[in-house]
């Protein structure tokens, strides 16, 4: 077996490709059951990766990245036994017939394996329990090795890419500056973050977005005035959906996007090189618009709504009745607030989505276990990111203007990756 590596991006537009005829009917039938059962593999190990994130330690960017990872793993595993995609980072060289389902599965579950010691048991479990649903001994040992060279190769890749880095973040006591906040006053997550090398953009700087509105500013204080009255934790004003959406999107970004990923690629039918391209160009994204949004925040340290309504409160210089305990109705995350990671994750979406699958593909369903497992429908990726750039103000966690700043970089970031895709055809 060889892995021949191939450093770049990837291939045209995920499209469905026919399997060609064949002299033997009963022959096609089962590579077409195959490749079926090998697309929906691929979907239930993007599952299991979400499940294993969010069993993890608490760290939005790193979980962007593992599923960045994982999804580039999958697809080279099997974008080399089935595809004319360029590959993501190598394409592994194998003889005989692999199974597309064994390699996805491998690819997957060594990455996970790799990043999640600590989750090995319920990996194991999964590992072997799909492996001994897949038929063809030779073929699902060429697989695996398929997938878990295509894995190997991802992590080597990646092995040097900052994601370890750590630096010393002391906040500092000036207005307009971000400080910990109630009610753990949690230290800066990820404050190096911004550092790490991008999937698709060539630098974490390179879309830096500029300041923030400064404060006393007419902008600002039209945010301040928005989200105090708004997302304060018992606002007259919020409504009981949008209490609701505020909540729905507590959980993180991939844990939800990724959802409409599988609904698309499973209800299209995509053939298993097509259906992993999806989730390589969806996660790869997503994964440098969170590197983009965390450059951006510890460039521009903007404080957080709780710690300047405090403040205002305390200086009086509020005309409303807000006091100093003025509190949420979520919980504040422990990093700067310009621009919202949750949004520049959604911009980066809903451009790379509407691009493989048109704005508006039909019926679209997200459920949120912070939201009691409730389910949002939607009729376009752009009615998702609505939800979103409105649900941080509502829930009181970010300024107006870092909501809608964090979505423009986000779609400049989608812009980027499909371009950096059109390019490997």
């Amino acid at each position: 077996m060889l892995v021949t590596p191939m450093l770049g991006t990837l291939g045209a537009c995920a499209a469905e490709r026919p399997t060609g005829a064949s002299r033997d009917s009963t022959a096609a039938a089962e590579r077409a059951a195959q490749r079926a059962e090998a697309a929906s593999e691929i979907a239930a190990w993007n599952a299991i990766a979400l499940r294993t994130t969010a069993a993890g330690p608490f760290s939005p960017p790193r979980e962007t990245r593992t599923m960045a990872l994982v999804s580039a793993a999958v697809f080279d595993a099997v974008n080399s036994i089935d595809g004319e995609y360029e590959p993501y980072v190598a394409r592994v060289v194998a003889r005989g017939r692999p199974s597309l389902r064994a390699a996805a599965t491998a690819a997957a579950y060594r990455v996970l394996r790799a990043l999640y010691p600590a989750a090995a048991a319920a990996l194991d479990a999964d590992f072997e329990s799909t492996l001994a649903r897949i038929r063809g001994g030779a073929m699902k040992e060429a697989g695996v090795a398929v997938g878990e060279a295509a894995a190997a190769a991802v992590l080597a890749a990646r092995a040097g890419d900052h994601a370890d880095d750590r630096v010393s973040y002391v906040p500092l006591n000036v207005p307009g500056i971000w400080a910990p906040t109630p009610p753990t006053f949690a230290p800066a997550l990820e404050a190096a973050w911004g550092r790490v090398t991008p999937f698709l953009l060539d630098s974490g700087s390179q879309l830096r977005p500029p300041p923030p509105p400064a404060v006393g500013s007419a902008v600002y204080t039209r945010d301040l005035l928005e989200i105090a009255a708004i997302g304060a934790s018992a606002s007259p004003t919020r409504t009981a959906a949008q209490t609701e959406a505020a909540r729905f999107w507590i959980s993180t970004a991939p844990q939800l996007w990724n959802q409409v990923a599988r609904q698309l690629t499973v209800a299209r039918d995509l053939e298993p090189a097509a259906a992993a391209r999806v989730y390589l160009l969806l996660n790869a994204a997503g994964a440098d618009a969170i590197i983009a949004a965390w450059d951006a925040k510890f460039s521009a340290q903007q404080w957080r709504p709780v710690t300047a309504i405090r403040r205002a409160a305390a200086e009086g210089s509020l005309t409303s009745p807000i006091d100093t305990t003025w509190a949420p109705l979520i919980t504040t995350p422990p990093f700067p607030d310009f621009p919202a990671g949750h949004t520049t994750y959604a911009g980066a979406a809903e451009v790379v989505l509407g691009a493989l699958f048109g704005d508006r593909p039909g019926a679209l369903r997200i459920s949120s276990p912070s939201a009691g497992g409730a389910t949002h429908s939607y009729q376009s990726f752009g009615e998702v990111a609505d939800e979103v750039t409105n649900a941080r103000v509502w829930g009181g966690v970010h300024w107006r203007t870092s909501s809608t700043v964090g979505r423009a970089l986000g779609r400049k970031v989608g812009e980027i990756a499909l371009a950096r895709a059109a390019q490997m055809r």
